[in-house]
């Protein structure tokens, strides 16, 4: 429910103000001055405040001013109302941040539209900050090995230009991370950052993911679509798995990125845009262009600054804080206390060898977390069973041949998985399975869907 605020001198209006907003489904209070209004904002998070300009003390115009010192995110909308309105009070209340300006008498009908207009508003705003604070969050190269700190060292030079980056690494390294991070601290951070799987999308829908649609372009296309390039526009298009575009849509990338131009399919206009291009790849691209399976001209475009993300195995020495921050992740994820994790379970995590890289990693952490509710303190017997013992010694986990290869199946199955983005039928195709196969072996070793 969205709580109003209404706060006037006159009872008579104001009653009849909130009698109106609880038809409305809103929840609702009144004050009949600044100081009880203060009051009333300081134990309740309301979204949106109607706000007299005349009241007795503090006029209407001082309170909005200090409320628009609050933090964003617990601010609310202000909506001025005045039974003397003016232009001269109308700019002001603009100029120091009301949502918009009513004059007395109400009408009923405009009052509710622009209340319900500033809710949005509020709504967007508060989403707009919590995006901002998570991406920030999320864009944190977490470790202390030699490679990290060079990482860090190479996004602080490179990430205030325009330079194109190609990001080489493993599935699982962290390579959206990276391009994250350069992002959040370029010169275009407040502007968007999309993200295209080039190997998670169907060959027949790439090219109109990434340049759009317009009308009557396709029968089965939805009947216009932004592109990822026009999304972007302004800020950083990141093409993740580049290497599993095609050749003919490498043609149209190269074309798009020596002019900056495009033409939607099905479209005739060309469109200008302004994007900084961020790649990565967990392929050989001089080796695709040896098959001839990757553009050189492209190549050539794409790697003008070439950053290596190294796997896991190679920087073990990052796991240790990789999991306290997993684990605080999680932990606030599914409301749980602080959880701590004893040095023996962190020595077992570090002799495996984690083909999954990081994300293999986060998905241990948060496996253990949901299959041990109670658990406060992480041991090694809580860890799966490939994770805390390998080559010979991996044996003495499993009673018969039959435990052995489950266990096997189902950790490459969800590395498969995870390498899909949960998407199962690209998956499938990974795998060489069919799609009703894949599934029927996921229900065998009680692998959870999440599609």
């Amino acid at each position: 429910m969205n709580h109003i605020l209404v706060v006037d001198d006159e009872a008579e209006i104001r009653s009849s103000l909130e009698e109106i907003l609880r038809e409305e489904d809103y929840g609702v209070a009144g004050a009949a001055d600044a100081e009880e209004a203060v009051t009333l904002l300081r134990d309740v998070p309301y979204d949106v405040v109607l706000l007299d300009i005349w009241l007795p003390g503090r006029d209407g115009l001082e309170l909005l001013a200090q409320i628009r010192e609050w933090p964003a995110e617990t601010r609310p909308e202000v909506i001025m109302i005045s039974g003397h309105g003016t232009i001269e009070a109308a700019v002001k209340a603009t100029k120091l941040g009301a949502y918009d300006f009513l004059e007395k008498p109400l009408s009923l009908e405009r009052t509710l539209i622009v209340v319900k207009n500033a809710v949005e508003a509020r709504r967007m705003r508060a989403e707009n900050v919590e995006f901002k604070r998570q991406f920030s969050a999320a864009s944190v190269l977490t470790g202390e090995s030699v490679p990290v700190k060079a990482l860090r060292q190479q996004i602080r030079l490179m990430a205030p230009t325009n330079g194109r980056v190609l990001i080489y690494g493993e599935s699982g390294t962290g390579k959206e991370l990276i391009a994250r991070s350069i992002h959040a601290e370029s010169l275009r951070r407040d502007r968007v950052f999309v993200e295209l799987n080039c190997a998670a999308i169907p060959e027949a829908h790439i090219e109109a993911e990434l340049f759009g649609v317009r009308r009557n372009a396709q029968p089965d296309a939805p009947t216009e679509q932004r592109g990822t390039l026009e999304r972007a526009d302004g800020g950083t298009l990141f093409l993740d798995e580049v290497g599993d575009m095609s050749l003919k849509t490498q043609a149209k990338v190269l074309s798009a990125l020596d002019d900056q131009m495009f033409t939607p399919v099905g479209g005739t206009q060309p469109l200008r845009v302004d994007v900084r291009l961020i790649a990565s790849t967990n392929k050989d691209l001089e080796e695709e262009i040896a098959k001839g399976n990757f553009r050189e001209d492209l190549f050539y475009r794409l790697n003008v600054v070439p950053f290596f993300v190294p796997p896991l195995r190679e920087r073990k020495q990052d796991i240790p804080p990789l999991v306290r921050e997993f684990l605080g992740e999680y932990g606030r994820q599914y409301g749980r206390p602080r959880m701590e994790i004893n040095e023996d379970a962190l020595e077992a995590l570090g002799r495996y060898q984690w083909p999954g890289n990081v994300r293999e990693l986060k998905n241990v952490i948060e496996r253990m977390l949901i299959l041990n509710p109670r658990v406060l303190r992480i041991e090694r017997k809580h860890l799966p069973p490939l994770t805390h013992k390998t080559g010979a010694r991996a044996t003495e986990e499993f009673s018969s041949l039959q435990q052995a290869r489950d266990a096997y199946e189902r950790e490459y199955i969800q590395k498969k998985i995870e390498e899909a983005r949960n998407n199962i039928s690209h998956a499938a195709e990974l795998l060489g399975l069919e799609r009703s196969h894949l599934y029927r072996k996921m229900k065998a070793l009680g692998i959870a869907v999440r599609e």
